[in-house]
């Protein structure tokens, strides 16, 4: 599975920005996808995932409420809607598809398989 992340860029605080990951290459709907995100100097944490029917998903208490993930298996597309974005939200973000068996390994980065290249978000004050 290959995945190609995009959408990210500079915003000022307060904004929204949509990032998208296209995946090819295998069977999308088949894949719990995540947002990971890594600062620097620090480890790469969980954002957000998503099942893989898109009935529920899970989130990191720093996004919870301004972050939405959602899923287009027919797109083979996964977003991340950020919104009132804060300078602290600055990281490069990845997008993974993985296969983990209990939703409360959907946080666990060694459950995804796949990691797309990342895109970079920087959110200035």
């Amino acid at each position: 599975v290959q995945l190609q992340a995009s959408g990210g860029g500079l915003a000022q605080a307060g904004v929204s920005l949509r990032l998208s990951c296209a995946a090819s290459g295998g069977i999308f709907s088949s894949y719990v996808m995540g947002w990971f995100r890594q600062a620097p100097g620090k480890e790469r944490e969980f954002v957000a995932a998503i099942a893989r029917s898109g009935a529920r998903t899970y989130y990191a208490d720093i996004v919870k409420g301004r972050f939405t993930i959602s899923r287009d298996n027919a797109k083979n597309t996964v977003y991340l809607q950020m919104n009132s974005l804060k300078p602290e939200d600055t990281a490069v973000y990845y997008c993974a598809a993985g296969d983990p068996y209990y939703s409360s390994s959907y946080r666990d980065s060694r459950e995804y398989d796949y990691w797309g290249q990342g895109t970079q978000v920087t959110v200035s004050s």
